[in-house]
């Protein structure tokens, strides 16, 4: 990936996997890689909104795969494509994620699992699949969604703080592990925005209030948000962060 360049958010002609990529969070950061001239496949398990994003982008630098993060072989396949339609790999964004809010001692436990899996076991998985050709490519940048709830306890958010929780420290780990490979492994950690996933909590008027009370800018996380983080981390401005999870969150995490 190089040193820092003038432009510390320059992407034109990077390649990306983006997982989760129809999703709320990752529709933004997508738009602005591919309009600052990155390449990117696009993966998810949701195809009809995979091609919602192709076609508000066009499909010229952007390559559709369905497949789930869970999915050892699916993500081997993600990294085999845009390697042989780019030629490399440059990094990846994982943007997949569940949101179960549930009380804890009512809580089903495929439901715990399930989010687990997803949240955490994919985010492994993800990067996983990505090391080998980022070390073939002389580095890279792994991104991850992690969240405020990888510090901080909201009741009822037993499996999604876990799995966030752990996510952190994954990309602790991974940092360290593959820092000599000159591949960097960070997280941002929005606060609760407003996004599909979290749209029908949020149509709750206490809970809503609640959130936007504990944020001390007085307002929810919006997915755009994340953009100037994400260029930075995913570009060669960031190739000396590794093992950090930048809380984007209108100071959540100092409550």
């Amino acid at each position: 990936m190089g040193l820092v360049q003038d432009n510390p958010i320059e992407v034109a002609g990077r390649c990306y996997l983006v997982a989760g990529a129809a999703g709320g969070l990752a529709r933004p950061i997508v738009a602005a890689l591919l309009k600052r001239g990155a390449r990117l496949v696009l993966m998810d398990t949701d195809a009809a909104g995979l091609d919602d994003v192709i076609e508000a982008h066009g499909s010229e630098n952007a390559l559709s795969f369905t497949g789930d993060i869970t999915d050892k072989a699916a993500l081997d396949a993600a990294v085999d494509l845009g390697q042989t339609r780019f030629g490399r790999l440059d990094g990846g964004l994982n943007a997949a994620g569940l949101l179960p809010i549930a009380a804890s001692d009512t809580m089903d436990a495929e439901l715990f699992r399930r989010c687990i899996d997803v949240n955490l076991t994919g985010a492994f998985l993800f990067s996983q699949a990505l090391a080998p050709a980022l070390r073939a490519a002389g580095g890279g940048r792994i991104l991850h969604i992690a969240s405020v709830s990888s510090t901080v306890s909201n009741p009822a958010y037993a499996a999604y703080a876990g799995s966030k929780g752990g996510l952190a420290q994954v990309v602790r780990v991974l940092g360290r592990e593959w820092g000599p490979d000159a591949i960097t492994v960070n997280a941002i950690g929005p606060a609760l925005t407003e996004t599909d996933l979290t749209r029908d909590y949020l149509s709750n008027p206490a809970f809503r209030a609640k959130a936007i009370s504990d944020i001390p800018m007085g307002r929810l996380g919006l997915p755009e948000d994340l953009i100037g983080p994400a260029l930075l981390l995913l570009g060669p401005g960031g190739a000396f962060i590794t093992g950090q999870t930048i809380y984007v969150d209108g100071g959540r995490t100092l409550v």
